[in-house]
């Protein structure tokens, strides 16, 4: 902060020219901000240095605002002259590109705009190209990527889309690490290999995983692709077919049954962790549900009255991996014990399970309860798959309680609950809680 500390009337003070870049937005010029500290009371700026940090910072925020609501003003000018030329029949083009083309079309755009009038702000320029698109740089496009996405981002819980912005969130810093904040227009395929070489060095020597690097080529590809369609930015695909190869596919990895009964379920096993935590593991062994589906559950989902036992998976706000995620599971042997006790659901956990993840892998990591570092808490799903399997539980019924797609022809309303049940039952794990 050595380049932006000043000083004043004997005072430190914050001074920063105004980037180029900014300065339509921006007119200040240069900016002098005092840190409210004397110059004779801290000789060595060491106090200074750090109000002068945060000043920085909460200007460089501000210039970030101004840039997103400057790009959302433009898009929504530009998006709405697309509309209102498609309502005349036109499809939005610039005026250069208007002009080339054929004399029927110029005369036909030319006698709606007459028609609009000069009081009609909004169809002269959108019949004839006069609104710019919009501009957006790298620091910019999750938002633009996710405004476009809205529709389908309704429906996700906040934790949800927190895990849906937090990749493209690295992907769009590690591109800013290795090119800089640019306009995307200005993005070449130069760019993009230079990119992938960075990742390419960090295989080598730190030992990243490549589909680490391909994760980040295939968001990045997809947002520029998803931004050009909807703006007509005319990018170039840049990162089309960067992808590394090499990448192994992770095995899954599942607990075997006997080390779940004899070791995870075993009394005091889990002493220590909380009763929500507990019994959430509890509930997986026994139901093979997802660790969101498990911390989802409310009272509105458990029906422990019912002739048989049970929790109903819904999208009541949030969203479900795939439709056939919809399912009713009931509950059996320590499931059922678990639910009993937890009735109304998990609130520490609701709309939380990257956190009780967390929690729960590292206390098993801590009591040995880990064979090897790809066994989680998840792999209590893949157990629960496999015992369906070594049990010869029908093809149906195990696509029933996974909620994987049935690839035959769907005859009926699926697997009863009873039916379901006496399947869990056969698999149960014949242990008590205490």
């Amino acid at each position: 902060m050595g380049a932006f500390l000043g000083r004043r009337d004997g005072y430190w003070c914050y001074v920063r020219r105004v980037p180029s870049e900014i300065t339509e937005l921006d007119g200040r010029g240069i900016i002098k901000l005092s840190t409210r500290i004397r110059i004779a009371d801290d000789p060595r700026a060491i106090r200074a240095r750090k109000v002068v940090a945060r000043l920085n910072a909460e200007t460089e925020t501000y210039w970030r605002d101004l840039r997103s609501a400057e790009t959302a003003n433009v898009s929504e000018r530009y998006r709405a002259a697309c509309r209102r030329a498609r309502a005349l029949g036109f499809d939005y083009a610039p005026a250069a590109e208007v002009a080339e083309r054929d004399l029927d079309e110029i005369a036909s755009r030319l006698a709606a705009a007459v028609r609009a009038g000069q009081s009609d702000g909004v169809t002269r320029p959108a019949v004839l190209g006069a609104v710019p698109k919009p501009t957006f740089r790298v620091s910019t496009l999750l938002e633009a990527f996710e405004d476009v996405m809205r529709p389908s981002l309704a429906s996700m819980s906040e934790d949800q889309r927190r895990k849906w912005r937090n990749p493209k969130r690295r992907a769009i810093a590690n591109l800013l690490t290795v090119i800089g904040d640019k306009d995307l227009l200005e993005i070449t395929r130069g760019d993009a290999l230079d990119f992938r070489a960075w990742w390419a060095d960090r295989v080598l020597v730190e030992e990243v995983q490549i589909a680490t690097a391909n994760k980040d080529i295939g968001h990045l590809n997809k947002m520029l692709r998803t931004l050009d369609q909807q703006h007509r930015l005319g990018l170039d695909p840049v990162f089309a077919q960067l992808r590394m190869e090499g990448e192994e596919a992770r095995s899954r990895s599942a607990f075997e049954p006997d080390f779940v009964a004899a070791r995870l379920l075993a009394p005091n096993a889990l002493d220590g962790l909380n009763d929500e935590a507990r019994a959430i593991i509890y509930l997986m062994a026994e139901t093979g549900l997802r660790v969101s589906e498990a911390t989802s559950l409310t009272s509105e989902t458990i029906k422990l009255n019912h002739e048989v036992p049970h929790v109903q998976i819904r999208g009541i706000g949030r969203k479900l991996k795939t439709p056939q995620s919809e399912r009713d599971i009931p509950l059996v042997g320590v499931a059922l014990s678990a639910m009993q006790r937890h009735p109304s659901g998990f609130p520490r956990y609701l709309d939380n399970a990257a956190s009780l993840s967390a929690l729960v892998n590292k206390a098993l990591e801590t009591r040995d309860l880990r064979p090897t570092k790809n066994h989680t808490l998840y792999s209590l799903r893949h157990t629960f798959e496999d015992r369906l399997g070594a049990a010869s539980i029908p093809e149906k019924i195990v696509a029933a309680l996974m909620g994987h797609k049935y690839y035959r022809p769907k005859y009926g309303s699926g697997p009863s609950l009873t039916m379901k049940r006496d399947a869990l039952e056969k698999i149960a794990f014949q242990v008590e809680l205490v």
